[in-house]
C-alpha cells in the first residue's frame, strides 16, 4: 500500500472521530460477549492496523461487532473455555481465507434479506435482554456467575425476571442518565453542532464525572468496582504482552469448537459483505471493493486475533459510516483508530478502569433497540408473506432456543440454527409460490360445459407436476380445455408426461375435449405425446 501524505488532513481528524466511536462501543460489545474488556481492545486494534492494510475498501472500518456479541456470549457458555473460543476465532479466520480463495465473496446475495433481518432482530432482542442486569446493577448471582433475564436450561423459572428485583440505584441512574443523554444528543439540534462527537463517548465521559462526585462526597449512591470495567494495567512491556491469551489447541478435535467456528465463519463473512456493500453505497467516490479481498483480509485479521486473543472480526458499518462522514479519504483513517487503540490500551487504562459498565449496557440497549425496534416488524408484515415468514420464523427459533433455553444442548447454536431454519421457511415460501404460479387458472369460475384455457408460465419443472395434476384432475366432466404453452421455456418431462396421460385417458373418461397450444415448435416431442397443436 503506497503512503500518501495527500488525504492526512482529512484522514487523522477522521481517525480520531472513528476512535471516539469505538471505545466506547468496543467496551460495551466486550460486556455484551463476556469476554475480557481486553480482548475487545485486542480485536479492535488488529481490525484496524491489519485488516485496514489488507483491505481493498478505502474507508471501510473492522473490529467487533455487536451482531456477533450474542454468538460469542453463548459460544464461550457452551464451550465452557475461553481458551477454546479462541481456537473457534482462528478456524474461522481459517475458513475466511478459505472462502476468498474458492471466490465465495458473493456469497451474501444468496441469503434472502428477510432471514438476514430477521438474525439481526434477533441479536438485538438478546443483547438488550443480556445488558438488562449490568443496567439494574444485579449481574453477578450468589455464586458469582453472569445472571442472566431468563434462565436457560434447568433453573427455576421462578428466577425469571430476577436481576429486577435486585435493582442498585446508583447503577440505574447512572444507565438512565446515559440513555437520556444519548437520546438528546441524536436531536438535531445537537448532531447538527458537534456532529464529530458521539453520544457514546459524552454518555461514558459524564457517567465517570458524576461517578467520582458520588464517591467523593461518599455517597450511598457510589458504584463499587464490582460495577466498573476491570482491563488489567501493565507496568512494564513484558507484562503488556503476558496479557495476551493464546488459543487451545485441542479444539481443533472438539466439536463444538469447530461448529462454533463455522458459525462464526458465516456470520462475520455476512455481516462483512453487507456493511461493504453499504459502505460502497454511501461512497463520495463510489468505489467498489473487491468482495473476495476482503473475505482474506477478514480472514487473517480474524485468525491473527484467535491467536492472541481477541474476538471475532467484522466490517463494522456504525464505524465505518462515521469514518465517510467525518471526511474520510483513505484507509489510513482506520489504520491511525488503531493506533489510537493501542496507544489508549498501553498508556491509560486507569482512566478506562472509571467506566461504570451500566454506562456501557446503556449504549447496548440502544443499540439493540435499534436492531429490533417496532418498526422493523410492521416492515416486514407489509412485505407480505413470503417475506414475513422466513423472518419471523428466524426470530423465533433464535430466541427459543438462546433466550427462552427451549433444547438446551443447541443453547450455542442459535443464530445458526435459527438462520437455517429461516432459509428453510424462505425456500418453502419459493416453493409454495412456484408451485401456485406454474400456470393461471381460476377453477372457481368454470362450470361444465365451459371453454377452460390453461396457460403454463415460463419455466414448469417437476416441482409443479402435483398441483398440475391436481387442477387437471378436478376439471368439470363435458368440457373443453386448451392447455397453452405458447409462452413457455421449459417443461418437465414428467409433467410432460402427465399432460399426455390426461389428454389421452382421463379426459375421454369425463367426455372433456382437450387441445394443446404451442408444444410442437417448441419441444419437438411429437413422438412423444403425439400432440396436434391447434392454431
Amino acid at each position: 500500500m503506497k503512503f500518501s501524505t495527500k488525504t492526512l488532513k482529512s484522514d487523522l481528524p477522521s481517525g480520531l472521530v472513528v476512535f471516539l466511536v469505538a471505545l466506547p462501543l468496543c467496551l460495551g460489545i466486550s460486556l455484551a460477549s463476556g469476554a475480557p474488556f481486553f480482548s475487545c481492545l485486542i480485536s479492535v486494534i488488529i481490525g484496524g492496523v491489519v485488516i485496514g492494510v489488507l483491505s481493498g475498501s478505502k474507508l471501510s472500518v473492522s473490529g467487533p461487532a455487536a451482531g456477533l456479541a450474542a454468538l460469542v456470549l453463548a459460544a464461550i457458555t457452551n464451550i465452557g473455555a475461553f481458551e477454546l473460543f479462541l481456537c473457534a476465532v482462528l478456524i474461522a479466520g481459517i475458513l475466511q481465507v478459505l472462502m476468498s480463495v474458492a471466490r465465495l465473496g458473493g456469497i451474501a446475495n444468496y441469503f434472502p434479506s428477510s432471514v438476514i433481518k430477521g438474525m439481526l432482530t434477533s441479536i438485538g432482542i438478546l443483547i438488550i435482554a443480556k445488558q438488562i442486569p449490568h443496567a439494574v446493577g444485579y449481574d453477578r448471582d450468589e455464586k458469582g456467575n453472569l445472571t442472566e433475564l431468563f434462565p436457560f436450561g434447568n433453573e427455576d423459572w421462578h428466577e425469571l425476571l430476577q436481576p429486577l428485583q435486585h435493582i442498585d440505584a446508583g447503577v440505574f441512574i447512572i444507565c438512565l442518565i446515559s440513555i437520556l443523554i444519548m437520546l438528546v444528543w441524536e436531536r438535531p439540534f445537537i448532531r447538527n453542532k458537534v456532529k464529530f462527537i458521539p453520544g457514546a463517548l459524552v454518555a461514558v465521559i459524564i457517567s465517570i464525572i458524576i461517578n467520582e462526585i458520588l464517591k467523593a462526597s461518599k455517597n450511598s449512591f457510589v458504584i463499587t468496582e464490582d460495577h466498573l470495567v476491570r482491563i488489567k494495567a501493565a507496568n512494564s512491556p513484558a507484562e503488556f504482552f503476558g496479557f495476551f491469551t493464546l488459543p487451545d489447541f485441542n479444539g481443533f478435535l472438539n466439536s463444538k469448537v469447530i461448529v462454533t467456528g463455522i458459525m462464526i465463519a458465516i456470520i462475520a463473512s455476512l455481516e462483512t459483505l453487507l456493511s461493504i456493500e453499504a459502505v460502497d453505497n454511501i461512497d463520495p467516490e463510489r468505489n467498489v471493493t473487491n468482495t473476495n479481498r476482503e473475505l482474506m483480509a477478514q480472514g487473517i485479521g480474524n485468525s491473527i486475533s484467535g491467536l492472541i486473543g481477541g474476538l471475532p472480526i467484522t466490517s463494522v458499518i456504525v464505524r465505518s459510516s462515521a469514518n465517510i462522514h467525518a471526511g474520510a479519504k483513505s484507509k489510513w483513517s482506520a489504520i491511525f483508530h488503531g493506533f489510537l487503540l493501542l496507544f489508549t490500551v498501553i498508556s491509560i487504562p486507569h482512566l478506562l478502569n472509571l467506566i461504570p459498565l451500566s454506562s456501557l449496557a446503556a449504549i447496548l440497549l440502544l443499540t439493540g433497540y435499534k436492531l429490533c425496534k417496532l418498526s422493523v416488524f410492521k416492515q416486514m408484515f407489509k412485505n407480505g408473506k413470503y417475506q414475513s415468514i422466513p423472518f419471523f420464523v428466524t426470530v423465533a427459533v433464535i430466541i427459543g432456543i438462546d433466550l427462552m433455553g427451549i433444547y438446551p444442548p443447541l443453547k450455542g447454536e442459535g443464530l445458526l440454527v435459527g438462520v437455517v431454519a429461516g432459509l428453510v421457511a424462505a425456500f418453502g415460501a419459493i416453493l409454495h409460490g412456484n408451485l401456485k404460479n406454474s400456470y393461471y387458472f381460476h377453477k372457481s369460475k368454470h362450470h361444465e360445459g365451459d371453454i377452460i384455457r390453461i396457460r403454463l408460465s415460463e419455466e414448469v419443472s417437476f416441482l409443479n407436476k402435483a398441483a398440475i395434476r391436481e387442477t387437471l384432475d378436478h376439471i368439470p366432466a363435458n368440457s373443453s380445455v386448451v392447455i397453452d404453452a405458447s409462452h413457455t421455456d421449459y417443461i418437465d418431462f414428467d409433467v410432460l408426461g402427465l399432460i399426455k396421460e390426461f389428454r389421452d385417458i382421463k379426459a375421454p373418461l369425463k367426455h372433456i375435449t382437450c387441445k394443446l397450444e404451442g408444444f410442437k415448435e417448441k419441444y419437438q416431442i411429437e413422438n412423444q405425446l403425439n400432440v396436434q397443436s391447434v392454431h
